[in-house]
């Protein structure tokens, strides 16, 4: 029998005082607000810039900042909630964000507000972990798929429509509000979790006059995970190495993040419990889940880019296609916990791999003609897809591990996905720069006065602009702007839809990882 059936099969199984669902409500609450603030602030950057006299470059680190301490924070989470109490912890996360939102929404220049969102960052990066832990407490596993299903409906939709709201807002108002409607809903997250939650009997803090602090794991986690996190974001505006500041960066990223596995896996007390990945099932999940951010985040920064700038969308409608798949998986997620309760999650993943993969490929059959019903629906194609994935990756992750490992393990978790989005966005961004100048190359061989087809399109272009009054000359040169910019347009088009391909590709090779983990019952409950 696994150390986790043990467990969840012991006498000692403990139930809260209030109705569970109560307490899922409750902290998926903060945690919708905190994953929300990682893609608001994106489309209000401009804005920030002009308000506070700052380059667009400068402003970049507004999102970089905030990143950097979220990631760090993230599988750190279990070790702090041990020494303070996971509640104090989770509580203390959620006044750090709300008062740092607060602080952002005063910044009066950029120095500040990247300060400020640093703090923001680090509260921020505390609450996912934490609530992840909480509704595996709080549940059974039996009931844990419905569980995770209200927690997904906060982390898959917030990213989609972070952008909508948060254009809207810098719009009708001013950037200043995307930070201050964080206030009165942390505000009423710490009233009713200081209420309604509670550290369960078996959740044993340590004290700290007896806890040795890993100083050095904790300082080279930090640098390892900064350094990389600094290098995925701003790699592809610096061209990557050839810039001197992003190769010593990844330099120390990869020496110190290798430095962390040798002695966080050698060290008695460590800060991250890198043996949880001595359980395939929960390995597995964690590559999983990093793939889920990867094609989550790199599909949603893909289509609102596409729709932009080919279809001539504006951010709204660019966000209005977005829409439908975020109602999509809000619906289908309570079905997906329903389904765990019925069948085991490896056929539910199985079935989420091959739609998410399918509506990938379907988008890279996108072209220049498609209309606004033809992107939603293919974003409604690709929800299904991953609705059917986030829930079971996480049912699956905890169904072999003692109830008190679930805060390591979920900071883990989180931390898994956070860094795929970050390295889907950097790549499907690298990659759609460097196809399109690729597809340039290529398509401009066929831009020669021996093709008959240029000459053709040349001539009818330089007839149409000197019916509308220019002169030969003047024709001739816009006739020839006329088709580069054809060309480049369908270069760029190539482009988007090698990045889906890709994406897709990426996606199906996970498929034969599913038979990797262990056989679980229905509910994500460990077979012995």
């Amino acid at each position: 029998m696994s150390a986790g059936a043990a467990t969840f099969d012991g006498a000692e199984a403990w139930r809260p005082a209030v109705n569970p669902w109560i307490i899922a409500v409750t902290v998926t609450l903060a945690t919708f607000m905190e994953v929300l603030d990682t893609s608001i602030a994106n489309v209000a950057l401009p804005h920030i810039a002009g308000s506070l006299s700052a380059g667009q470059d400068e402003s970049t680190w507004v999102l970089t900042s905030y990143l950097v301490s979220n990631a760090i924070v993230l599988p750190l989470s279990g070790w702090l909630s041990s020494i303070i109490g996971r509640k104090n912890f989770y509580m203390g996360c959620v006044a750090l964000f709300t008062f740092s939102s607060f602080l952002c929404g005063l910044a009066p220049n950029l120095t500040i507000l990247i300060i400020c969102r640093v703090l923001q960052g680090a509260g921020g990066g505390g609450l996912q972990p934490s609530e992840q832990a909480i509704l595996a407490d709080t549940f059974p596993p039996a009931k844990r798929g419905m569980a995770f299903a209200v927690y997904g409906i906060a982390v898959v939709t917030a990213p989609a429509i972070g952008p909508t709201l948060g254009g809207w807002i810098t719009d009708n108002f001013t950037w200043r509000w995307i930070f201050f409607i964080n206030i009165p809903v942390g505000i009423i997250s710490l009233l009713l979790t200081s209420r309604l939650i509670q550290d369960p009997p078996y959740f044993k803090r340590r004290k700290l006059s007896e806890t040795t602090i890993d100083y050095i794991g904790l300082g080279f986690v930090a640098l390892g995970l900064g350094a990389l996190q600094i290098v995925l974001d701003k790699g592809q505006r610096d061209d990557w190495f050839e810039s001197h500041f992003i190769v010593i960066l990844s330099l120390i990223a990869a020496a110190s993040l290798i430095f962390v596995v040798f002695w966080e896996w050698r060290n008695k007390d460590p800060i991250i419990d890198l043996h949880l990945f001595r359980d395939r099932t929960f390995a597995v999940s964690n590559l999983l889940m990093f793939m889920l951010g990867f094609a989550l985040l790199g599909s949603t920064l893909l289509l609102p880019l596409f729709t932009q700038t080919l279809l001539g969308y504006t951010a709204e409608k660019a966000g209005l296609a977005l829409m439908p798949g975020g109602f999509t998986i809000m619906l289908l997620l309570p079905l997906v916990g329903f389904l765990l309760s019925r069948y085991s999650p490896r056929w539910l993943l199985l079935f989420g791999l091959v739609v998410l993969s399918g509506s990938l490929f379907h988008m890279a059959r996108f072209d220049l003609l498609i209309d606004f019903r033809t992107a939603a629906v293919a974003r409604v194609f690709q929800a299904v897809g991953m609705a059917f994935l986030f829930v079971p990756i996480n049912t699956a992750a905890y169904a072999y591990l003692p109830r008190d490992k679930n805060n390591a393990a979920s900071g883990l978790m989180n931390l898994a996905r956070n860094m795929g989005g970050s390295v889907g966005i950097s790549l499907v961004t690298t990659r759609l720069d460097r196809r399109t100048q690729v597809h340039l190359n290529d398509l401009s061989h066929n831009l020669s006065a021996a093709n008959p087809a240029f000459r053709s399109m040349l001539q009818g272009a330089t007839q149409a602009m000197q019916a509308h009054g220019a002169s030969a000359a003047f024709a001739t040169r816009q006739a020839y702007a006329l088709i580069e910019a054809t060309v480049q347009r369908q270069a760029t088009m190539l482009a988007y839809l090698d990045d889906f391909r890709l994406l897709g590709i990426a996606i199906l090779a996970m498929v034969p990882l599913v038979f990797l983990m262990k056989k679980g019952r229905p509910g994500g409950i460990a077979v012995h």
